[in-house]
């Protein structure tokens, strides 16, 4: 009986092992088939993360060196670099799911969706960036050039990304959004090496012409900032109703036009009062007639 019992045993352990040899022979042999099936393909998408992750590092290191060169802002290096770095990222990611055999159709398209939906919400702040690139590429005026633009007139402090801050003639701190810049007409007082002051001086009719020309010749050599070269222009441009003017047109530097400007008028004033010359002012004869009833 013992014996039996001790047969039976032996007999169910062998087909258990049996069973589990053949079970663990299946796996092998599916795992096998899923080796040969998808190692190439699973060693392709490796290959693809490791080579593109590696190729986005050296693009990012390549775009700030190559902006760095062309002393591009700071702000905006690290923008672009880090830009062009997600992209990349996103695009090795979706190349190697596609080498899966994964479908990244949905994926894509829900990226998209996504782009589609901040680029909406955020379309003012987009907008400003957008001119902010461009101010930074084409440079129509740099920090502390003088401005008028936007229904800003001031001198420029900052060059932001996607505002700009300037200080206004009577020191107010004004930031204006780098859009409404770049779709206004943009004046910069201070691009260019020189800059003309126009001043209308008027004398009476009865002055002499010559006498005050020469007067105004000498105010043009005693007020500092004033160039040589181009000269000076004085010439009469008008008879008007209660004066003659001259149009007194000076060169100087850009930073020292408010100094000549208010340095002409004082000095022409000084300067015809010392020679007696009269600055007329505009007057209105009132003749009363008697009314004489018959």
């Amino acid at each position: 009986m013992e014996t039996s019992n001790i047969t039976s045993v032996v007999e169910s352990t062998t087909e258990m092992v049996s069973s589990a040899a053949e079970t663990a022979a299946t796996w092998m042999e599916t795992l096998q088939e899923l080796v040969v099936q998808y190692g190439l393909q699973v060693l392709g998408a490796l290959a693809i993360l490791i080579i593109g992750m590696w190729f986005a590092k050296q693009l990012k290191k390549v775009l700030c060196k190559v902006m760095e060169k062309g002393k591009v802002d700071p702000t905006l290096i690290s923008f672009v670099a880090s830009l062009a770095y997600v992209f990349m990222q996103v695009f090795v990611v979706v190349a190697a799911l596609e080498k899966l055999n994964v479908k990244t159709t949905s994926f894509v398209a829900i990226l998209g969706a996504a782009g589609l939906a901040i680029g909406l919400a955020l379309q003012g702040s987009l907008s400003n960036f957008a001119s902010g690139v461009l101010m930074i590429i084409f440079k129509p005026f740099k920090v502390n050039d003088l401005i008028e633009a936007g229904g800003v007139l001031g001198t420029v402090r900052e060059i932001g990304i996607f505002t700009t801050h300037v200080d206004t003639l009577d020191n107010k701190k004004t930031i204006v959004p780098n859009s409404k810049l770049m779709s206004d007409n943009i004046t910069n007082y201070s691009a260019n090496k020189t800059r003309r002051v126009d001043i209308t001086a008027g004398i009476s009719y009865g002055d002499d012409i010559d006498k005050a020309r020469a007067s105004i010749q000498a105010v043009l050599k005693e007020v500092p900032g004033i160039l040589e070269s181009p000269a000076p222009d004085i010439f009469v441009s008008e008879m008007a109703d209660s004066s003659v003017n001259f149009k007194v047109r000076p060169w100087c530097h850009p930073n020292d036009y408010w100094g000549v400007y208010f340095g002409m008028i004082e000095g022409i004033k000084k300067k015809f009062d010392a020679e007696d010359i009269t600055i007329p002012f505009p007057q209105r004869d009132v003749h009363m007639y008697e009314h004489k009833e018959d």
